[in-house]
């Protein structure tokens, strides 16, 4: 077959509902992707930051394949052998009372959602059905229906309607609109990203996310943060949080859990709200199977034992001196933290961020625009530091073309 014959296949059987490069990809190692036809390139959307730990990282495999010759999936009827072990290791790892175990990170942010409501019933008291939730615009949590009912894009939305009630959008990095959302007493959470990944690696102004959990305690309400792209070393922390040390009162997390191997999520809070659900109010089939559990401690281990954070932290400085050194007039600003970063793109002769990240592909790299006009940079945190220095001559080469 050729790429053709694949891409093809694909656009005859399956939803179209994703735009994906020209590329169809065979194999996987470390920093690296290679295609059907045995080309290689360098990985540089970590399918959306969940291959944090590198392509088919051995350890992470290992612990799948040798649990998958043991017990797979028991479903929450009955106890496991695992689940213990992993609810131990993950809780203490990130320091909660309690975890409860997902599949992916929108219904990760469902959980917390449906969570925040409860302990807005039963602990803060506000009246039945009357819980609000602040959102932020440009927001990224999934792709549910209740998830789109916050989203302010309007590809995601339109169309899906009607949206379920009780969130309030506000303008994200702004304190103040937060302190006056914050004024009503049925509010029960703040809902957010620390740096907004799909809306284009947005980073708020330093102290933000200090001042935002403050006012938030300050109001009795939940700091909730999504960390399902920014989480597991991504922005040179273990958490995006961690940079302000704020302790979020529900974390969201998901993606490089697992290191990409197989969808795991998990939603930690401590026993105050985390007990605030019963047996049958929530749960999911797969949430917390016995391949999850080994998988997320293996993939887990690999993020302290290679020091993925310091990596993405160093790594991260020497990425954007890079771009920020290219000569070129279709770059307009570079930001990110760690090895989360965008390049916002100039047209130029009728080339925007599609065209460039195409030629990109040609060289041997591969990165996907977000919103027309940026294009995220999100490599492997086990990339060399030689590798990503020769990814950045390929990435300047292909500006170049457009000169």
């Amino acid at each position: 077959m050729t790429p053709k014959d694949y891409m093809d296949r694909e656009s005859r059987y399956g939803a179209h509902n994703y735009h994906p490069l020209p590329v169809v990809l065979d194999r996987g190692e470390g920093a690296f992707v290679w295609d059907v036809e045995g080309k290689k390139y360098y990985d540089f959307l970590s399918a959306y930051s969940a291959v944090n730990q590198g392509h088919c990282h051995p350890k992470i495999v290992n612990a799948l394949v040798e649990q998958a010759q043991k017990l797979t999936l028991t479903s929450r009827a009955f106890y496991n052998s695992v689940l213990g072990e992993y609810e131990e290791y993950i809780t203490k790892y990130f320091g909660y009372d309690k975890v409860l175990p997902m599949n992916t990170g929108a219904e990760a942010d469902e959980t917390a959602i449906k969570l925040c409501r409860k302990w807005a019933y039963q602990k803060k008291g506000i009246e039945d059905n009357k819980a609000k939730i602040i959102v932020c615009e440009n927001n990224f949590h999934g792709r549910t229906t209740t998830i789109i009912s916050m989203s302010t894009d309007p590809v995601a939305k339109n169309e899906f309607g009607p949206y379920t009630p009780g969130f309030e959008i506000i303008p994200y990095n702004d304190i103040n609109a937060l302190e006056k959302a914050l004024q009503d007493p049925n509010v029960a959470g703040f809902l957010f990203e620390p740096i907004q990944g799909e809306a284009g690696v947005f980073l708020p102004d330093e102290g933000y996310l200090k001042k935002s959990y403050d006012l938030c305690k300050k109001h009795n309400v939940l700091y909730i943060a999504d960390e399902v792209q920014t989480g597991i070393a991504r922005t040179g922390k273990l958490l995006a949080c961690d940079h302000e040390n704020v302790k979020p009162d529900i974390l969201i997390l998901g993606k490089a859990i697992s290191g990409g191997v197989i969808p795991v999520s998990a939603v930690l809070a401590n026993d105050e709200i985390m007990l605030c659900i019963k047996p049958g109010e929530h749960g999911s089939t797969f949430g917390g199977f016995p391949l999850a559990g080994k998988v997320a401690m293996a993939a887990l281990e690999v993020v302290k034992e290679e020091k993925l954070a310091e990596r993405a932290e160093y790594l991260g400085k020497i990425f954007r001196d890079q771009m920020k050194s290219i000569k070129s007039d279709m770059i307009e600003l570079v930001r990110g933290k760690g090895l989360l970063n965008a390049v916002v793109i100039n047209p130029k002769n009728g080339k925007e961020a599609w065209d460039v990240c195409v030629e990109m592909a040609n060289n041997g790299v591969l990165a996907k625009p977000t919103h027309q006009h940026i294009i995220r940079f999100a490599p492997p945190l086990v990339i060399s530091e030689e590798d990503l220095l020769d990814a950045c001559e390929r990435i300047k080469a292909s500006l170049a073309k457009f000169e």
